[in-house]
C-alpha cells in the first residue's frame, strides 16, 4: 500500500473547526455534518483521523479504505495510541486492514459474538471528539453511495462512546449511556427513533437503506395519515413493497434508487419539522430493521431544535431534498 501525502485541507477541518477544539459541555458543544463525497476519498474523515495527537479509537463494520488504514498506521508510528474494533462477521472483507494494522503495532480486535453484527461506524480522537457515521470506510463504494457523517464534541456524548468502546475492545459487557444525544442498539434505538418520528408535527423526511421494522413503519404511516408531510427515500422500494404501500396509502410519498451499479442509498437519517422549533434530526448506523434495532451493536445521534443542531439538520435536509428529487416514484 502507498502512504498518503500528509497535509490535506479538508472541508470539515475548516468549516467545523470548533469540532476539533477540546471537549466541552452540552451548553457549549458544537455539531456539524457532511455528506460523503462521491468524487474519490473522504477528506473530512482523513483530516479528522490526522488530527489525533494522543489517541484514536475506531469501531468499524467494514474497513477497506487503504488511505484510512495508512493514516492509522502513520498515527501509530508517531506515538498516537490507535485501537480498532472490526466486525467479526466480516473478517474476509476486513482481513487486509486487520493484517496491515496489526503488523504495524496497532491494537485491533474482532467484535464480540454478543451481537449479530457490530455495525457501528465511529471514530473518536483524543478522547474529546467523535465522528458518527452512517457509512463504512469502504472506498470502492464512495463514488456511488449516499452516506453522512456527524461531528460531535459534547463531552458527555464522547465519554459515553468511549466507555462502550473500551468494553467492546476488552470483550466485556456494558450498558450504554445516551450521553446528551445518543441512541444505541441493542438498548434504546427503537424508542429513540420513535421519539423523533412521534415529535413530527408538519414534515417528516426519512432516508434509509432498510425499511422493515413494523413498529417504526407504523409510526411513520400514522403521522402521514394524521396530515404530516411524509417523504421517504429508499435504496430499493421493490424490496419493501408492503411497507411502501402502507406509507403511500396513509398519504406519504416514497421514491427510490434500484440500480446496484448506480446511485446507492446507504444512509440512515431522519429529519422532522425542518426549520421549526420542534425540529429533530437523527443519523447513525442503524437501519430500520428489527435485526439492526434489537440484535446489532449500533450507534446514532439525535439533535433537536434550531440552534446548534441547525448545521447538521441543514446538511442532511438539503442533501435529502436532492436525493428525493432525483428518485423514482415507488
Amino acid at each position: 500500500m502507498l502512504w498518503k501525502v500528509i497535509g490535506r485541507t479538508g472541508v470539515a477541518l475548516a468549516a467545523g473547526a470548533a469540532v476539533f477544539a477540546g471537549a466541552v459541555p452540552a451548553s457549549a458543544a458544537s455539531y456539524s455534518a457532511f455528506a460523503f463525497s462521491r468524487s474519490g476519498g473522504q477528506s473530512q474523515i482523513y483530516d479528522f483521523i490526522d488530527s489525533a495527537t494522543s489517541s484514536l479509537d475506531m469501531t468499524m463494520y467494514e474497513l477497506e479504505d487503504a488511505t484510512a488504514v495508512n493514516d492509522l498506521i502513520a498515527l501509530e508510528n508517531k506515538g498516537v495510541t490507535v485501537r480498532v474494533v472490526l466486525d467479526r462477521q466480516h473478517q474476509s472483507a476486513n482481513s487486509s486492514a486487520y493484517t496491515a494494522l496489526t503488523g504495524a503495532g496497532v491494537g485491533v480486535v474482532w467484535s464480540s459474538s454478543a451481537f449479530t453484527y457490530t455495525h457501528q461506524k465511529t471514530i473518536t480522537v483524543d478522547g474529546t471528539r467523535s465522528l458518527i457515521l452512517t457509512g463504512n470506510l469502504t472506498s470502492q463504494y464512495y463514488a456511488t453511495g449516499r452516506d453522512y457523517g456527524v461531528f460531535d464534541d459534547d463531552s458527555r456524548d464522547v465519554a459515553a462512546i468511549e466507555k462502550v468502546f473500551a468494553a467492546d475492545y476488552a470483550g466485556t459487557s456494558v450498558t450504554p449511556s445516551d450521553g446528551d444525544h445518543l441512541l444505541w442498539s441493542t438498548t434504546d434505538s427503537r424508542s429513540r427513533l420513535l421519539s423523533v418520528i412521534n415529535g413530527a408535527t408538519t414534515t417528516l423526511d426519512v432516508e434509509e437503506l432498510e425499511f422493515s421494522d413494523s413498529t417504526v413503519i407504523e409510526a411513520i404511516a400514522a403521522h402521514a395519515k394524521a396530515g404530516v408531510k411524509v417523504r421517504v427515500v429508499l435504496e430499493s422500494p421493490a424490496g419493501y413493497s408492503t411497507e411502501v404501500a402502507e406509507i403511500e396509502s396513509a398519504g406519504g410519498t416514497v421514491v427510490g434508487y434500484s440500480d446496484p451499479d448506480g446511485f446507492y442509498i446507504h444512509a440512515k437519517a431522519i429529519v422532522a419539522d425542518y426549520g421549526l422549533s420542534t425540529q429533530a434530526v437523527e443519523a447513525g448506523s442503524m437501519n430500520l430493521s428489527s435485526n439492526s434495532l434489537t440484535n446489532n451493536r449500533e450507534l446514532g445521534i439525535i439533535l433537536t431544535g434550531t440552534g446548534v443542531a441547525q448545521p447538521v439538520a441543514s446538511t442532511i435536509e438539503s442533501t435529502f431534498a436532492n436525493d428525493y428529487a432525483g428518485g423514482t416514484a415507488a
